[in-house]
């Protein structure tokens, strides 16, 4: 039983450790100045989310499933606190965070399918900026994904090393 609970406490400081780095990331004024992502809840939400299918897809393809599952933890817990501090109460709480879940995973999801960096581009087209045609932006950004899913397999299992931030 004891070890049952210091193995979920490892896993809770790791995915802890590794969404704070995600975050940090994903809040990079890079992509809300020169790539026009709305610096707004909406907006950082989406960074964040970007920056979470790529941790989580490479976590899972190097087979560290229990660290996918902390951070992805971490991940819910940080959305929570987000409300919070934004004064959802309790009551209306587990709504907001099924939306939250509906949407992580519905973009997860399309990013997921995307197979090539031109289906990256329209993915981030429809959800960055809410179905605006694809341009150079996204293309840069879909870019900056596929070389950040690189980085990442050999940046893991201690960090997450997104690579050199994009530029436009």
């Amino acid at each position: 039983m004891l070890n049952l609970l210091r193995k979920s406490g490892v896993r809770k400081q790791k995915g802890q450790l590794l969404y704070d780095g995600l975050v940090t990331r994903a809040r990079q004024p890079v992509f809300f100045r020169e790539f026009a992502v709305a610096d707004s809840i909406d907006g950082r939400f989406d960074m964040v989310v970007l920056h979470a299918w790529l941790a989580l897809s490479a976590l899972k393809a190097a087979g560290l499933q229990e660290t996918a599952q902390g951070l992805t933890d971490a991940i819910f817990v940080g959305f929570d606190e987000a409300m919070r501090e934004q004064g959802a109460g309790d009551m209306g709480l587990s709504r907001k965070m099924k939306a939250f879940a509906d949407a992580f995973y519905g973009r997860v999801s399309a990013y997921e399918q995307a197979k090539d960096e031109n289906e990256m581009a329209a993915a981030l087209g429809r959800n960055l900026w809410r179905g605006a045609a694809v341009d150079e932006r996204a293309r840069k950004l879909a870019s900056y994904a596929w070389d950040a899913k690189s980085s990442l397999k050999q940046s893991l299992p201690d960090t997450l090393d997104f690579g050199p931030l994009p530029k436009i």
